[in-house]
């Protein structure tokens, strides 16, 4: 460091701050980070507490998402209209300030110190800033020595830009997962439509799916893969009676067996759902090999795919009017008789114990 003033760094903490920069594309814990933000800003600046505060949707005022402290919580109800306070002021002007001593700023009003219980005797704020739009602001209260000096603001400030971009971040990716959760419900109507009988089957399937995948053991990644398969992997209908779809296929009509590819194709692109489109190409392959369209064998079948094929033939029983304890029989039935020819035996185990876990039906 360059000035005298300036905090020594020791090798802990600036491996803790090139974790922090790390985690800001591999986390969706927006808490977790800032409170590792929070700490190494009051480290930084050895300062005895910290706060981010962010901006309201309104952009009117501030409030508390991360506050340390033994009564921090009570601050998590409160909020500041900006251009009040030393805090609202920074956000206002978006320009750092420090103060030495609050007692002699007449725009700290301490009502947050009533709140918590905790003292302020001293404070530096910094703007958090992406793209030139006010995210909040972040401040470190109570130099434990000395006194807040420019080479702590440029330490806080830099902290300040590792805030501001997780929190974009998360909030970009918090309204991707929402727009993509309402396309899947739109999809999954679609469907619902493109033939009779498929009333409520896509997210039927994709419940049965998850539950075999869990009874299975699977990862957090493929169970959510299987949920899209479930979903999607009868979206190919809706080519059958489009020339254009059926052109871009390559064909001039459609078949069942054409299905499976039909999916896969309309779906291919999406990086999303790229776990599933192997799941969904290959569902109707069978354990013996004699399914389609690749003639895959037993472990050859991505195995998304073998519970996806076991899932949407349980379903047909259902489509066939059975229900309750005589589906749950019948199912169990037709998955034992073709374990080993039709299906993976390992899947069909899996689905005996779902049945079992959900009194004999799912």
């Amino acid at each position: 460091m360059g000035s005298a003033d300036a905090p020594e760094m020791n090798l802990d903490l600036a491996l803790e701050l090139f974790s922090i920069a790390g985690s800001l594309n591999s986390t969706l814990d927006l808490d977790f980070l800032l409170q590792k933000i929070g700490a190494a800003a009051e480290q930084l600046t050895g300062s005895q507490a910290s706060s981010i505060m962010l901006v309201t949707d309104d952009k009117k005022h501030l409030f508390f998402r991360i506050a340390s402290g033994e009564k921090a919580k009570a601050l998590r109800t409160m909020t500041l209209p900006i251009g009040q306070g030393i805090a609202g002021w920074v956000a206002q002007n978006r320009k750092p300030e420090l103060v030495n001593d609050t007692r002699s700023d007449p725009r700290f009003a301490g009502k947050f110190d009533k709140a918590s219980g905790f003292q302020t005797r001293s404070l530096l704020c910094v703007p958090m800033v992406f793209r030139d739009e006010l995210v909040g602001v972040v401040e470190v209260l109570n130099k434990s020595s000395g006194e807040y000096t420019q080479v702590h603001v440029g330490l806080l400030s830099s902290l300040a830009s590792l805030a501001s971009v997780a929190i974009t971040n998360t909030k970009i990716i918090a309204e991707q997962k929402n727009f993509f959760s309402h396309v899947l419900e739109i999809l999954s109507a679609v469907i619902e439509n493109a033939k009779p009988g498929l009333e409520e089957y896509p997210v039927r399937a994709a419940k049965l799916c998850c539950s075999l995948g869990r009874a299975l053991g699977v990862d957090e990644y493929d169970y959510r893969m299987l949920y899209y398969a479930g979903v999607l992997h009868k979206i190919g209908y809706v080519a059958f009676k489009n020339p254009r779809l059926l052109a871009d296929m390559g064909v001039t009509g459609a078949s069942e067996e054409m299905l499976p590819s039909f999916s896969a194709r309309m779906l291919e692109g999406v990086k999303m759902l790229e776990g599933a489109i192997p799941m969904i190409r290959h569902h109707k392959e069978l354990w013996d090999g004699s399914g389609y369209p690749g003639k895959l064998a037993g472990e050859d079948i991505p195995l998304g795919a073998r519970i996806l094929g076991l899932a949407v033939k349980m379903e047909e029983l259902r489509s066939a009017g059975l229900r309750g304890a005589e589906l749950g029989a019948k199912a169990l039935r037709e998955a034992r008789e073709g374990a080993g020819t039709r299906y993976d035996p390992k899947v069909v185990e899996a689905f005996a114990a779902v049945l079992e876990s959900q009194g004999g039906t799912w």
